[in-house]
């Protein structure tokens, strides 16, 4: 003991703190890694007892529907056939993974990889491990184009890039804007520096890691959780596409009659020089909905418009299940018009149908 070093108190707190942040990183990665590979191995048993299995015709497409309720049924969490679908989809873009989880289980001698050499759109299945979590790979597993998926994967690793992050950045068409750049080092390097890295407590609570442990997230999204967060993403999404759009207000009120109305997202087009209406609907499109919007778009015509301003357009937005259903409302205004001078400043139905099945598959599934 008298070589031992005489800790102050500032030293020692110092030393406390190295100690659990050390701890901490090794615990997550190491559960980040298990989590991977034993969806990949699920992805990798089912694709070969498609190709293979004996009884594979007793179940055809009725396969994953069977496993999901057979793993449900023995308490395993995260095994609806949306994530087996997904980790089916992860084995087959990621069959090079297959040297890592032979280290974790063994494979059986006829159960062979797809593949295992490395093409040019792979990177080593240690650098990709190394810092990318699962919801990570749920992200890229969204990109077919294998050029573009290396790309994020890259920029990823080299950004150390929370989910968020990645999923703003592949909105944003990052790679697109990089391919058009001519200084494609500034505007990376931008990137980066709009990022703080990711760190071990966020990782620990990726809803991805409490279901593979067999805990409970404390706080189970409801409905108005849906719907606060899709309007957050909705907001952030519209003004990211760059299109004249600016933000005004969210959950706008006005009253008629005694009665008080809620806008829930009003923002004014600086191109189009109107005010674009949003409203979203957590339920199936009704043509109920059609006639509330142009309620909306009267009641701002002749209340809210300024001099000069052109007539108001709406947004009705659903989503229900595994649908989405994205409407325009016109209000008064000419048809003619709306598609010959509207429609090229907004962004299209199919990439706001698109936005809100991503945003739903990204969040927490409702109980």
């Amino acid at each position: 003991m008298d070589n031992a070093i005489k800790l102050d108190f500032k030293t020692l707190l110092e030393k406390l703190q190295q100690a659990h942040d050390l701890i901490q990183q090794r615990v997550a990665a190491a559960i980040n890694q298990g989590l991977v590979i034993r969806n990949w191995l699920i992805g990798f048993y089912i694709v070969e007892f498609e190709q293979n299995g004996r009884d594979y015709a007793q179940h055809g497409e009725r396969l994953l529907y069977r496993l999901s309720e057979e793993l449900s049924k023995s308490g395993l969490k995260g095994m609806s056939y949306t994530n087996l679908t997904l980790y089916r989809k992860f084995y087959l873009t990621y069959p090079h993974l297959a040297n890592i989880a032979r280290n974790y289980l063994p494979l059986d001698a006829n159960l062979q990889p797809l593949a295992e050499d490395l093409d040019k759109w792979q990177l080593p299945p240690e650098q990709l491990l190394k810092k990318l979590t699962f919801t990570h790979f749920v992200e890229l597993l969204k990109l077919d184009d294998p050029s573009r998926r290396l790309f994020y994967e890259i920029e990823c690793i080299k950004g150390d890039w929370s989910r968020r992050q990645l999923h703003r950045q592949i909105g944003s068409l990052l790679y697109e804007r990089t391919g058009l750049s001519r200084n494609k080092e500034s505007l990376l390097a931008q990137v980066k520096g709009e990022h703080a890295p990711i760190n071990a407590a966020d990782f620990i609570r990726e809803p991805y890691i409490f279901e593979f442990l067999g805990l409970k997230m404390e706080e189970a999204f409801q409905e108005a959780d849906l719907e606060k967060a899709l309007l957050h993403h909705l907001q952030s999404f519209l003004l990211e596409l760059g299109n004249g759009f600016c933000f005004e207000a969210r959950q706008k009120s006005f009253l008629i009659d005694n009665r008080r109305y809620k806008i829930d997202l009003l923002f004014y087009h600086r191109i189009l020089k109107c005010h674009v209406v949003v409203d979203l609907k957590i339920r199936q499109f009704e043509h109920e909905d059609a006639g509330q919007m142009n309620f909306y778009l009267n009641y701002h015509k002749e209340n809210m418009m300024a001099e000069g301003d052109s007539p108001p357009v709406g947004i009705i937005l659903c989503t229900y299940k595994n649908e989405a259903v994205v409407r325009y409302a016109t209000g008064a205004l000419d048809n003619q018009v709306f598609i010959s001078r509207y429609m090229l400043q907004l962004p299209g139905e199919e990439v706001l149908r698109n936005f809100l099945m991503e945003e739903k598959r990204r969040l927490p599934e409702l109980e």
